[in-house]
């Protein structure tokens, strides 16, 4: 894989600068839920325009936080605003080019091969559901899927009672390998990533009203130099990468007028 994009950039240097940027891979620093969807959208760019587009996915604050540090991202897609927030206040993202555009819910999951059943509601029994097991989450403190969580949590009045009996993960989809491994007997995740394994499975939704509106926005770093950053992006909002996203999952957002 090295020595491939060596190459690529062997060939790019003997060419026009302009064409040469044109050429050379783009990277998209990505939300770690977004794993399977947004891999697909960019082969789908790739057949359509020929361009390459490499990945990194993370926790959304770990990508944002790299960025912050002079990572090479041309892209930046985030599972939740304030994390865009936090590099458009640090001028690290072109503001024109910022977008909002996925939406996702959040569920309560469970082995497959659990029986649990739990009704999500104001007051749920969620501690005694777990018994002397704990709650798969991302980082409450940082990560956007663990802040939806303990923001649900806690407007259903659970959180007291689950707060010394978390199983953190460094990102959603840790918390989701904790419960498909069996280590954990509850977690709380995307409903995109209970549908990426089938060895988990839903046995709730948390009610959207119960914590801010799941929102995947995306923008152009201010550091890329790759002309066809902002391409990309006008594509992963357009129809073809939108009927991809609507495959695994994901709600799509409107293009403003």
């Amino acid at each position: 894989m090295i020595a491939r994009r060596d190459l690529l950039l062997g060939m790019g240097a003997s060419l026009a600068p302009g064409l040469a940027l044109a050429q050379t891979p783009l990277t998209v620093f990505a939300a770690a839920s977004l794993q399977e969807a947004a891999t697909a959208a960019g082969e789908a760019w790739t057949k359509t325009t020929g361009g390459q587009v490499r990945f990194s996915f993370g926790a959304s604050s770990a990508m944002a936080r790299q960025i912050g540090q002079g990572a090479p991202a041309d892209v930046f897609l985030s599972a939740d605003l304030e994390w865009m927030d936090w590099l458009a206040e640090r001028k690290l993202i072109v503001p024109a080019s910022r977008r909002n555009l996925l939406s996702n819910s959040l569920v309560l999951i469970a082995p497959a091969s659990s029986k649990t059943t739990l009704k999500i509601a104001k007051g749920m029994p969620l501690a005694k559901a777990l018994g002397s097991g704990r709650l798969a989450v991302a980082d409450v403190s940082a990560v956007p899927a663990g802040k939806y969580a303990k923001a649900s949590l806690t407007a259903l009045g659970v959180w007291p009672s689950v707060e010394g009996k978390l199983l953190p993960g460094e990102n959603v989809r840790a918390a989701l390998a904790y419960v498909s491994r069996g280590e954990a007997p509850l977690g709380i995740v995307y409903a995109t990533d209970a549908r990426a394994d089938p060895k988990v499975r839903v046995v709730g939704t948390f009610p959207a009203g119960s914590h801010a509106p799941i929102v995947y926005p995306g923008a152009v770093t201010a550091s890329s130099r790759n002309p066809r950053a902002a391409a990309l992006l006008g594509f992963l909002q357009g129809p073809e990468a939108g009927a991809v996203f609507r495959r695994y999952g994901f709600g799509v957002l409107a293009r403003p007028a």
